[in-house]
C-alpha cells in the first residue's frame, strides 16, 4: 500500500523534522532536557487547546524534549471532545474543558485564546494549578511574569511547583520572542569575568543595556492566526493557480501572492494591536520602560515561520563584528550571515527549527560610528514563537 499523501499544510504541521545546516530541532537552550518522560513522581500536565496548531506543537516539544510527566489531559472545546489522539504510543480522549478538569493537575498548558485562558485560567491557578498562557490575557499584568527564559528566567524564581500554589505565567507573543532572541544579546553585551571561590571558577555576567531605540519591521506566517488561516493560505493558493476566486474566510482579502498590514484592530495612535504588543512586551521583558520601540507587522503567505528586520540604536558603539561574536554564543540563536554567498536566514529553512536565525548583521549606515545595527531575523512562529518557548518555562519549574 502507498502511504498517503500529505498536503502542503500537513507536512508543515505534523511533527517530522528535516535536516538544515546549522539549525538544530531538539537542542537545550537555557534549560535542561529531562531524556524519560512517563514516571510517577513526574507532575501532572494539561493541555488547553489540545486540537490546534499550538496545542499539537505542544504534544510535539513535550515529547522531542522527553519531559516528564505521570499523567497528561487533552482539554479542548466541547466540539473537539471526545475525538482520540495519540501521544507517545498512548491513547487519549480529548475532553471538553471544564472548571474541574485542573483537579490534580500540575502544570497547565493554555492555547485556546485569550477568552478561554481569561475564564479557565484563573480557575486553574485557584485548583492549584501553575498556568503557562500562550494568550495576551496576562502578559501585562503587573504581577504575572512575562518570560522567555534564554532572556528573563529570574522573572519566575519566586515560582515553585509542588507547593499547592497556583501561578501564571504569560507566554510573549510570537513577533516579541523570535525579534527578542536576537536583540537581547545585543541589548546586554555581556562580559564574562572569572572569579575564584573555593577553587571552583564562578562566572559573573555584567551587561550594560545599550540599546535606546528598536525599530522593527515583521513579516508574519499564516500559523499566527491559526491552523484556519494556513489551510486557507493553502485553499487560495490553489483557487488562484487554477483561476478561481480565492476563498476568504479567515482574512477580509486575497492572502495568496499577496501581503498585508497585520490584521490586528487598528488603535486610535495608528498602530495595531499587534504592533504595541511588541513595543509594551520588550519593555516589560528587559524592565526599560525608558526603551523605545516601534514596529510595522504585515502578513505575508508564508506558512509558519515569521521574518522580521530589526534597526537597533545603541548608547554605546557595538561594531558589525563583535556583534556577529556575541551572536554565535547566544543559546538559541543560530547566525546565518554569508555575505560572499548571499545566504542568509529564511522562513523556510527554521520551519519546524527551535532555534532563531539571524543574519544580514551590519552597521546601520544612517548613524555616525557603531551606534545602530541592522539585523535580520527568522524563527518558526509555532515552535519558539509559542510552544517551545512554553515548555522551556515549565522545564524551568521542574
Amino acid at each position: 500500500m502507498k502511504p498517503p499523501v500529505l498536503s502542503h499544510y500537513q507536512r508543515l504541521v505534523t511533527a517530522t523534522r528535516f535536516p538544515r545546516t546549522n539549525l538544530r530541532s531538539r537542542t537545550a537552550t537555557s534549560t535542561s532536557i529531562v531524556r524519560v518522560s512517563l514516571q510517577e513522581n513526574a507532575p501532572s500536565i494539561a493541555v488547553v487547546g489540545v486540537t490546534g496548531a499550538v496545542g499539537r506543537e505542544f504534544l510535539s516539544v513535550l515529547s522531542d524534549r522527553g519531559f516528564p510527566y505521570r499523567s497528561i489531559k487533552m482539554l479542548a472545546s466541547k466540539r473537539s471532545a471526545g475525538k482520540h489522539l495519540t501521544f507517545e504510543d498512548n491513547e487519549y480522549d480529548v475532553e471538553e474543558l471544564t472548571a474541574d478538569s485542573f483537579d490534580g493537575v500540575d502544570i497547565a498548558l493554555f492555547s485556546a485564546g485569550g477568552s478561554i485562558s481569561k475564564k479557565f485560567g484563573p480557575i486553574a491557578v485557584g485548583r492549584g494549578s501553575i498556568v503557562v498562557d500562550n494568550s495576551s490575557s496576562f502578559r501585562m499584568d503587573e504581577d504575572v511574569p512575562l518570560v522567555i527564559p534564554e532572556v528573563n528566567p529570574d522573572t519566575m524564581e519566586h515560582i515553585r511547583l509542588g507547593n499547592g500554589k497556583g501561578a501564571l505565567i504569560a507566554n510573549p507573543n510570537c513577533s516579541t520572542i523570535i525579534c527578542l532572541m536576537a536583540a537581547t544579546p545585543l541589548h546586554r553585551r555581556a562580559k564574562n569575568v572569572a572569579v575564584m571561590a573555593t577553587s571552583i571558577d564562578v562566572y559573573l555576567l555584567f551587561a550594560d543595556c545599550v540599546v535606546v531605540r528598536m525599530v522593527v519591521s515583521t513579516y508574519q506566517a499564516a500559523s499566527g492566526a491559526g491552523a484556519a488561516a494556513m489551510e486557507e493560505l493553502e485553499l487560495q493558493t490553489r483557487e488562484v493557480l487554477e483561476g478561481k476566486q480565492p476563498t476568504c474566510n479567515i482574512f477580509k482579502q486575497q492572502y495568496a501572492f499577496n501581503l498585508f498590514s497585520h490584521n490586528a484592530p487598528v488603535l486610535p495612535n495608528g498602530y495595531n494591536e499587534e504592533e504595541m504588543k511588541l513595543v509594551k512586551e520588550t519593555r516589560k521583558i528587559w524592565n526599560d520602560k525608558n526603551v523605545k520601540v516601534t514596529a510595522t507587522c504585515i502578513r505575508v503567505p508564508v506558512m509558519r515561520a515569521h521574518a522580521e528586520s530589526v534597526n537597533l540604536q545603541f548608547e554605546k558603539p557595538l561594531d558589525e563584528d563583535t556583534a556577529r561574536e556575541i551572536l554565535k554564543k547566544a543559546p538559541g540563536v543560530v547566525v546565518i550571515d554569508e555575505r560572499q554567498s548571499n545566504r542568509f536566514p529564511t522562513p523556510l529553512e527554521v520551519s519546524n527549527k527551535d532555534d532563531v536565525a539571524v543574519g544580514r548583521i551590519r552597521r546601520d549606515v544612517s548613524q555616525d560610528g557603531n551606534y545602530g545595527l541592522d539585523i535580520f531575523v527568522c524563527g518558526d512562529q509555532i515552535r519558539k514563537g509559542a510552544a517551545l518557548n512554553a515548555i522551556q518555562i515549565a522545564e524551568m519549574l521542574l
